[in-house]
This record gives C-alpha cells, sequence and structure tokens, in this order.
C-alpha cells in the first residue's frame, strides 16, 4: 500500500504551527484541511487526553458559533498521535489567513470560565475525560509561543 500524504512529512522537522495538510475538491467546491500542530513530534511530549479532549469542546463549540467563520467549519478534532489538531473550512484558505480565527479560538480556551460544552453524560461519550486548567495552559503557551508570532517556519511544511 502507498503511504498517504501526512505520512510523507518529515516528523523529525516538524515545527509547532498551522500547516495546510491538504486542499480537497468535495461535490465541486475546495475543502482545505489545516494540521494544527500543537506539539513537535517525538521530540516533546504529546497532550494529554483529557487536556486536548477539552480543547475538542471548547474550540468546536468557538468555531461552529463563529459570527464570520461557522458556516466555513466543518470539522474541528484531535489527532490521533495527540500532537495537534485538525481543522478542515470549506474553501481554499492558507494557514496566514486562518491564524486570525486560530489566535481568538485559542484566546476563547484560556479566558473560559464554567461548565465546559457537551461535557455531560447525555452530551458526551466520555465526559469525564475532561481537564480545564491543563487545556488552559496548553492553549495559553501554543497561544503565545506559535500563534502570535508566527513567521513561514510555523507555515510551510518542512522539505
Amino acid at each position: 500500500m502507498e503511504k498517504i500524504p501526512s505520512f510523507k512529512i518529515d516528523h523529525i522537522k516538524l515545527k509547532r504551527g498551522v500547516y495546510v495538510s491538504r486542499l480537497d475538491v468535495v461535490g465541486g467546491e475546495v475543502v482545505t484541511t489545516f494540521d494544527v500542530r500543537m506539539k513537535e513530534p517525538n521530540r516533546e511530549p504529546a497532550l494529554s487526553p483529557s487536556a486536548i479532549h477539552t480543547m475538542e469542546h471548547l474550540v468546536a463549540t468557538f468555531l461552529r458559533n463563529h459570527p464570520v467563520w461557522a458556516s466555513r467549519i466543518i470539522y474541528w478534532g484531535p489527532m490521533g498521535c495527540l500532537t495537534g489538531n485538525y481543522l478542515i473550512v470549506k474553501g481554499e484558505v492558507a494557514p496566514v489567513d486562518i491564524l486570525p480565527l486560530l489566535r481568538e479560538a485559542f484566546e476563547f480556551v484560556v479566558s473560559f470560565e464554567g461548565c465546559v460544552p457537551g461535557a455531560t453524560a447525555r452530551d458526551c461519550g466520555n465526559y469525564l475525560l475532561m481537564n480545564l486548567p491543563e487545556a488552559q495552559w496548553e492553549a495559553r503557551k501554543y497561544l503565545s509561543e506559535v500563534l502570535l508570532c508566527a513567521t513561514d517556519e510555523n507555515m510551510v511544511y518542512p522539505e
């Protein structure tokens, strides 16, 4: 079997950042999949399941309620390797154009207070797997160290 494109990225050189993972045409419309990489693969500890699950609930809720982007959001969710998330949006969008939205989303996580949306037995298949303080710590770190100062190194996959 041929390797899929995401397994052809050199994860040894990959930095934290926001990358276009794929551009696809679905029903005649371009769809952009972003690799929102929060951890350097194989060089720093992955996100904990409870932190990334909490971020999934918060960021997905934020994006699907965003006044400008809500109608273009298809999916937000964690990578299996727990080093980041995938964001899928309608249209061909560059990393530099999605950065403001991601900054807003991560600022939302950092400042969130109260009950995590959907964190009940009725609404979620593993509602106890939540850790808001850890999710906020990880979001703050990614926001300050990557999203607020991103360069080409954080937006173009390494060769």
